[in-house]
């Protein structure tokens, strides 16, 4: 009775049987290792999915373990959906697709930041 969500790189349900690692993700923005942001969506998207692998791979995790994302937009429109839903599903590849919700938001807890992403991420103990 659901709508099929693979094209926009989420599914529905997610199911995870325990025991089990959890990995928490914080928010991750575009900010480059100086902490810079650039101006630009589509390069704090491609910044803020790169240093969510990098956050993920120091827990001993990857992409294909995470099990539900959150996505913050500034200034959400269909052209920011579009940017956001074409990288993640290019990281994404044949890896089985989260739980994701996404939130319009007016801003974000630094000045010109534009995109955030969090995840959990369940692994076998």
């Amino acid at each position: 009775e659901l709508y099929d969500p693979r094209p926009n790189g989420y599914t529905h349900v997610v199911v995870t049987h325990t025991p089990a690692r959890i990995v928490q993700v914080a928010g991750q923005g575009g900010e480059d290792t100086d902490g810079t942001l650039s101006p630009d969506f589509a390069t704090q998207v491609d910044r803020a999915l790169r240093n969510l692998r990098h956050a993920l791979q120091a827990a001993d995790a990857d992409i294909a373990d995470v099990t539900k994302i959150t996505v913050l937009i500034v200034d959400h429109s269909m052209a920011r959906l579009q940017i956001f839903s074409a990288a993640w599903q290019a990281l994404l590849g044949d890896w089985p697709a989260p739980a994701c919700t996404l939130i319009p938001v007016p801003r974000l807890a630094l000045d010109g930041m534009l995109f955030e992403i969090e995840a959990t991420a369940v692994l076998p103990v």
